[in-house]
């Protein structure tokens, strides 16, 4: 069972360098966002995902996209290879080279930590994300075994503290999908101490990755009201990082 940190240390808790990047960058999170400039959703053949990591990151250097997360179910092991593939990919393309290529004045894309952990939040099993943490960190390394977590360890609160407690910012993906509605679901969330929602998300994944319109509003509004981040991503599970499937 994960231990739950007490509540001197959740107040005082650890946030890592990634994640104080990762708030200012999510700050700056709107509509326009994903999939080409951000994108903090996306799986590998690590966990559920289609592409192999060297394949999304292939796609992350032809996209351009600056900053980046991969989210694996319960699972670090896409980010790792990910990461490797990205430390050789930069020392075979000097800076004036990555300029001619990708258009952003030699900067590389910028990848972070990320999980997404199976939870159960107001009796609903939800989709709890975890970026910026130290993954070797004791709080996080049960829920990065390649399976969902049970028992308390399942519960939002001791997933959320877990991630916090790693140096991690916590998100609630995807906050519509659910048998219970957002409105519902981000209060309670929010009062558990959880970071952000994952604003930005294209519901009924159309061909051309876009916001949805219908819960796109609701959400932002509940972010606002409770004084959350807000995140993006497509949730790619297929072969493409501009659509989910």
């Amino acid at each position: 069972m994960v231990a739950t940190p007490s509540l001197s240390s959740l107040i005082q808790r650890p946030c890592s360098g990634d994640a104080k990047t990762l708030r200012k960058i999510f700050a700056t999170v709107d509509a326009t966002s994903c999939p080409h400039t951000y994108n903090f959703h996306m799986h590998t053949a690590c966990s559920d995902g289609k592409l192999s990591p060297a394949g999304l990151m292939e796609q992350v250097v032809d996209i351009g996209l600056h900053a980046f997360a991969i989210t694996d179910h319960h699972t670090v092991r896409g980010y790792q290879q990910a990461k490797a593939w990205l430390e050789d990919w930069q020392w075979r393309n000097p800076t004036s080279l990555r300029s001619r290529r990708r258009g952003t004045g030699g900067a590389s894309p910028r990848l972070f930590t990320g999980v997404e952990i199976t939870a159960i939040l107001a009796e609903t099993e939800v989709h709890i994300l975890g970026y910026g943490f130290s993954p070797s960190h004791g709080a996080i390394e049960p829920y990065l075994q390649g399976q969902a977590p049970r028992g308390d360890d399942k519960m939002a609160a001791a997933v959320i503290a877990a991630i916090q407690a790693a140096g991690g910012i916590a998100v609630l993906a995807h906050p519509a999908r659910y048998r219970v509605s957002a409105s519902g679901l981000v209060p309670i969330a929010a009062a558990l101490g959880i970071d952000g929602v994952e604003t930005y998300y294209a519901y009924a994944n159309p061909e051309d990755w876009v916001p949805c319109p219908r819960h796109t509003p609701t959400v932002e509004q509940l972010a606002q009201d409770y004084g959350l981040l807000t995140t993006c991503g497509t949730d790619t599970h297929g072969p493409s990082l501009l659509r989910r499937l």
